[in-house]
């Protein structure tokens, strides 16, 4: 089958929306680390409307730290691919082409610094997970003990981390007599921004307290808050719409009509006429808080309790009237620690979010938005349960949430079919539990993991005693049983 390439666009239906500028004329502005799935359906989207507006310095050399697998996949399409938009029944297709080149960082490293050390470049973005920061969860310092940061700790001749590659292509800037870039991690996490900093700064110190003081003065790192769904890609989607435009794409991605970015209004340098979807703004936390406690924090329990039950897919975890009251009332109890900006309407935002939820086209898997627990709880679920034991304030919904994930280190559903728990602290976690005999020996076990939950937080009894509860039904009963018990 032919691929999509630049040659082909002519043999494309009509109704596939195609760049409206020259490509070839297009400076890439732009490096990002971490090319995946949800860049190429939201930030590279972004930029791509800049270009189309007219604006082409706003191209993208996109860079993968680890696989070569989207390399392989956008190379011999010349960095094309398809975004299909998928609403219920309806679907529109639109080639992106921001992405001028992808690097493969271990088999090119002096490219990728090439690319992030030269005049054109701007701004840098980052969706690296949670884990790609190398900074302890807990205490914010680095992870010295990490092997890739212990190298770039060593030399940064070839680094191997994302702060590593940002420190020395920093570090040649300077020498350069360049400013630095905007940095602008896009990771679902909190302060995003200032931990980005923290990371650079910590390593630039460690080989050159001067080069650290110039990135603290002269760099910017905005706290940023991002949203789209993007499911994972299938082969069955692939082949499908081969079908139906008579060219094979490998790298397409599928997502929604909704697009949110607000980015803290801090850049040192040059930065695109933002369009539809992107707001800069004095205050971005409140817009991370709202977002990581009611749609993170609501994925993660459906997630985990869906997984658990066996259902593949959000929308069909939401077709349960017993799952969609344990959704609302997460967001009841979420809802009041939140500090909400005056653009913000909740109850809006709660409604649109359930929409979004039940858009059965997205597929979006439950198992997909089940990886790296360790890393996201935290945010998404623990500091809403902290915020509401300390005013005083029931848990029942949030504990059920975070139970279901203990549940979920046991590697099998309810209906006894294995799962990989694909998370970081997956190893020690499950030896934890193994060792404990008793379900309050396991949650005593999760509570003793001070990098996923704060010592405070694990030493009040409220918590142990509603997760304890809830990891009883969910052993006893299923995560079935466990929602229509919480219904009742």
């Amino acid at each position: 089958m032919t691929r999509l390439s630049s040659q082909t666009l002519a043999h494309l239906p009509a109704d596939v929306i195609r760049p409206a500028y020259d490509r070839a004329a297009v400076t890439c502005g732009v490096v990002h680390l971490g090319i995946g799935a949800f860049h190429r359906a939201h930030q590279a989207v972004v930029f791509d409307d800049a270009l189309n507006a007219g604006d082409l310095r706003w191209g993208i050399i996109a860079a993968s730290l680890r696989s070569p697998s989207v390399r392989d996949q956008m190379a011999p399409q010349d960095g094309l691919y398809t975004m299909l938009v998928r609403d219920g029944a309806a679907e529109q297709a639109r080639l992106i082409g921001a992405v001028q080149q992808v690097i493969v960082a271990p088999e090119e490293p002096q490219a990728l610094l090439a690319a992030l050390a030269s005049p054109d470049t701007h701004i840098v973005t980052l969706t690296v997970t949670e884990k790609g920061y190398k900074l302890d969860p807990a205490t914010g310092a680095l992870i010295e003990s990490d092997p890739q940061l212990a190298a770039d700790l060593a030399s940064l001749e070839r680094p191997q981390t994302a702060p590593g590659y940002l420190v020395a292509a920093l570090a040649l800037r300077k020498a350069a007599g360049l400013p630095p870039f905007t940095a602008i991690s896009c990771d679902n996490l909190p302060h995003n921004g200032t931990r980005l900093r923290a990371a650079v700064i910590a390593l630039a110190r460690r080989h050159d307290p001067a080069l650290a003081d110039w990135i603290a003065e002269e760099g910017a790192f905005p706290e940023t808050m991002v949203d789209r769904i993007v499911p994972a890609t299938t082969a069955e989607d692939i082949e499908t719409f081969t079908g139906r435009i008579g060219v094979e794409d490998q790298a397409m991605v599928k997502t929604e009509p909704f697009l949110q970015w607000v980015i803290d209004d801090r850049f040192c340098g040059p930065r695109p006429d933002f369009g539809a979807g992107v707001q800069v703004t004095a205050a971005v936390a409140p817009w991370e808080e709202a977002k990581l406690r009611l749609l993170n924090g609501a994925h993660s329990g459906i997630a985990y309790l869906g997984g658990l039950a066996g259902i593949d897919h959000v929308h069909e975890v939401l077709a349960l009237p017993e799952a969609r009251h344990f959704v609302e009332s997460l967001w009841d109890e979420a809802e009041t620690t939140l500090s909400p900006p005056a653009e913000l309407d909740v109850a809006a935002y709660r409604r649109d979010l359930m929409a979004r939820f039940d858009n059965p086209t997205l597929k979006h898997r439950t198992r997909q938005i089940a990886m790296d627990g360790s890393q996201k709880l935290p945010q998404r679920l623990l500091a809403t349960i902290a915020a509401r034991l300390a005013a005083g304030q029931g848990i029942d919904a949030l504990a059920l949430a975070v139970a279901a994930w203990v549940r979920w280190q046991a590697g099998q559903d309810d209906l006894g079919q294995p799962h990989q728990v694909d998370d970081p602290l997956a190893g020690p976690i499950a030896d934890a539990l193994a060792q404990a005999r008793e379900t309050e020996s396991r949650i005593a076990a999760i509570l003793a993991f001070d990098a996923v939950v704060p010592p405070e937080l694990a030493r009040d009894p409220l918590l142990a005693d509603a997760l304890t509860r809830w990891l009883t039904v969910l052993e006893t009963q299923g995560a079935r049983g466990a929602l229509a018990a919480f219904r009742q």
